[in-house]
């Protein structure tokens, strides 16, 4: 997995000492949390389910390999947790220095791989693998979880049925939003996860809220609905949901998404209380 995961740096107490840290939510599916100055790795769990390595060397930094899980030419592997897409892809967590909770949206797929020859033609993007992504443990294909750094754990989390693909922010009235590939901009508790509000917007949402404070005084939040990206490439491409190794395999774990929203592209702006 390539490392393409936000830094969040912060200043807190780990295991009774102050420490200078950096936290990562990796696409490999470990939580990293690193001391900043040195490079130490102080932390790496899995933060999802994760099969296709055993664990994370705090002494190297490296991945353990599961020799079960080792792809090659001519062989199919089968359910590899996560895909090629990460537990996490692109979509930014979000820390509150109110409840310590990283909330982190991501996603829950595993996938079968055979590796294939392939010629180089310029020009021609290729892989060298045939894909086919199918939902993780449980059958939840996204989740949204809140991660206390500090006890190495989740504190809560949430099951979505489509990949989290949005971003998440969350602000000092203990609030967190996210949105869905359905297109619900949700609203849950920082504390304890419970939904606090939900709004139907016109197609998924792959995009990152925000919040700022109007000309007016109040604070607002806004989000760009208009599904798309990989995990969205099904409806955006009109893809044919045949297709399992469409979209690098996306499509297979993706064929329902087309009943649930349509393209499009709409920014959505609302006023807190």
């Amino acid at each position: 997995y390539d490392g393409i995961n936000e830094q969040v740096l912060l200043d807190m107490n780990w295991q009774g000492k102050p420490r200078k840290v950096l936290v990562r939510p990796e696409r490999n599916g470990y939580l990293y949390v690193l001391d900043r100055a040195t490079g130490e790795v102080l932390s790496a769990k899995p933060y999802g389910p994760v099969n296709s390595s055993k664990g994370v060397d705090l002494k190297t930094g490296r991945l353990m390999e599961n020799p079960d899980k080792l792809t090659g030419t001519g062989k199919v592997i089968r359910d590899i947790c996560p895909t090629a897409s990460g537990l996490k892809d692109w979509q930014p967590s979000a820390f509150s220095p109110r409840t310590g909770l990283l909330y982190i949206p991501h996603n829950n797929l595993c996938m079968d791989e055979e590796g294939v020859e392939v010629n180089y033609i310029a020009g021609t993007p290729y892989v060298g693998m045939n894909v086919r992504m199918i939902p993780g443990p449980g059958g939840n294909r996204g989740a949204f979880t809140a991660w206390d750094i500090a006890a190495e754990k989740p504190a809560w989390s949430l099951k979505e049925n489509f990949p989290v693909w949005s971003g998440a922010v969350v602000t000092a009235g203990d609030v967190v939003f996210y949105g869905t590939m359905e297109g619900w901009f949700k609203a849950v508790s920082a504390k304890t996860g419970d939904l606090l509000w939900q709004f139907k917007t016109s197609s998924g949402i792959i995009g990152q809220p925000i919040t700022y404070r109007g000309p007016d005084g109040h604070q607002y939040v806004a989000v760009l609905s208009g599904v798309g990206g990989w995990a969205g490439a099904i409806v955006s491409g009109d893809l044919d949901p045949r297709d399992a190794t469409a979209a690098l395999g996306f499509v297979n774990a993706m064929k329902d998404l087309k009943n649930a929203t349509t393209a499009g592209g709409t920014l959505y702006v609302f006023r807190l209380p």
